[in-house]
């Protein structure tokens, strides 16, 4: 599951992003680094967590714990209009632009097409789950061996056959516009773009009420699911810079079908766009899978309404949580651009990320008996230096666009007045 939700839509997709805003390879796969170790230290500080408070719900769990009923709320109000709705949005997407391209349809040409085919897929995804958890996590499963065995093929078809003409890997350092762009904010965007595809390091805790032995098995799985993770996407953004030149990849949304395009042809364009449309479908799977539960442990507590943890008399799932999430879902698909639910998305929820995370220090204040299993490498600095990636990623956002940016706030902090309207004294 780690590797399933993690490795989505994010690195078929993101790279062209990431190009525009830093057309220069060092720093193009500087960023990503960089994304990769914050992640990593994310993923060692939620480790902790998981195993000292292994409960349904995952993040909102943990903000419960660290910082009152208040946050945690906030937080399941987020992911009610804002985080899970982008997150499906954005990964049908994906699935729906590289299906219509492996059957030799231009996506771009055929927009309406793209929209319609995304939100059929989030519908199947959450049949799928109410159906049942087995089902689901063994579809995610599935995906997982087959996206990260695409990233491997890629990697090693590039070592194999790549000739390196672009020399985009061997770019020394940024010029003209590249190093204006880095100056002028351009670094924070495409750090908001490369977390997104890093997102998902700790989705599994979602589902921890419903995993064995998970004071041993969470923490395990996150570190190293994270790293695998990190050194896949390192090793694909650098055949991607191989074989397409930075200015090329600036321009190429879905990467990974043009790298496959220039090595094998309309043979390779049609392998990979099968293997990412498996591979970001189990994706959206694995994400029906775990958010949901986050409404059920919510409504349990008396912090949402009690209608979302009902749960399938016959197949024991969440499904009207599960039902509300692809309905939000559909209607994103429907009116946002990719590039406009991925950052609405890591907005929206890393914040989060960084909030629970502070939370260790608290805890481990307040709480000094509470069991850890797996207490955090390198603290206080590791939990530390994610916060701080948090704070530059706000800041960043702040400064490049600070009416979008402005807008996603107010929807979460709108959410303030409903609390104390209505779950306050529950």
């Amino acid at each position: 599951m780690v590797i399933g939700v993690t490795i989505g839509s994010g690195i078929f997709r993101t790279p062209a992003s990431i190009a525009a805003r830093v057309p220069d390879p060092t720093l193009m796969l500087a960023v990503w680094l960089v994304g990769g170790l914050v992640s990593l230290a994310g993923a060692l500080s939620v480790a902790e967590l998981s195993a000292s408070l292994p409960g349904t719900g995952g993040w909102y769990v943990y903000l419960r714990e660290g910082w009152g009923r208040l946050a945690a709320f906030l937080f399941g109000w987020s992911e009610l209009l804002l985080i899970r709705a982008s997150a499906c949005g954005a990964i049908a997407t994906v699935f729906s632009e590289y299906l219509l391209r492996s059957l030799g349809y231009d996506p771009v040409t055929l927009a309406h097409v793209t929209d319609y085919v995304a939100a059929v897929a989030i519908v199947g995804a959450a049949a799928v789950n109410i159906r049942g958890v087995q089902l689901g996590a063994a579809l995610a499963s599935v995906s997982s061996a087959a996206k990260f065995g695409a990233l491997l093929f890629i990697v090693g078809a590039v070592c194999l056959l790549g000739d390196g003409t672009s020399r985009s890997l061997f770019s020394a350092a940024a010029t003209g516009s590249s190093a204006e762009a880095s100056a002028g904010g351009a670094f924070g965007l495409a750090f908001i773009s490369v977390l997104w595809a890093y997102d998902g390091f700790a989705d599994v805790t979602f589902a921890a009420g419903e995993i064995r032995d998970p004071r041993r098995t969470l923490p395990r799985a996150i570190v190293f699911g994270t790293f695998a993770i990190v050194t896949i996407y390192m090793a694909a953004n650098a055949a991607y810079l191989y074989v397409l030149p930075v200015e090329t990849l600036a321009h190429s949304p879905l990467v990974a079908a043009d790298t496959m395009q220039v090595l094998f042809g309309r043979d390779g364009v049609t392998f990979v766009g099968l293997v990412v449309t498996v591979s970001t479908l189990g994706t959206l799977v694995a994400i029906m899978l775990s958010a949901p539960r986050i409404f059920f442990a919510m409504a349990s507590d008396g912090l949402f309404f009690q209608s979302l943890a009902r749960v399938h008399p016959r197949y024991g799932t969440p499904h009207v949580a599960i039902g509300l999430s692809a309905a939000l879902g559909v209607l994103f698909v429907l009116t946002r651009t990719f590039e406009q639910l991925a950052d609405t998305f890591v907005l929206s929820i890393w914040p989060f990320y960084g909030l629970a995370i502070a939370g260790l220090y608290r805890l481990r204040r307040t709480q000094p008996d509470l069991p850890r299993p797996f207490p955090v490498p390198g603290y206080p600095l590791v939990p530390a230096v994610f916060i701080l990636a948090v704070v530059y990623l706000v800041v960043s956002a702040i400064v490049a666009d600070p009416l979008w940016t402005g807008v996603t706030f107010a929807i979460v902090l709108a959410g303030i007045p409903v609390y104390y309207a209505a779950f306050r004294r529950v």
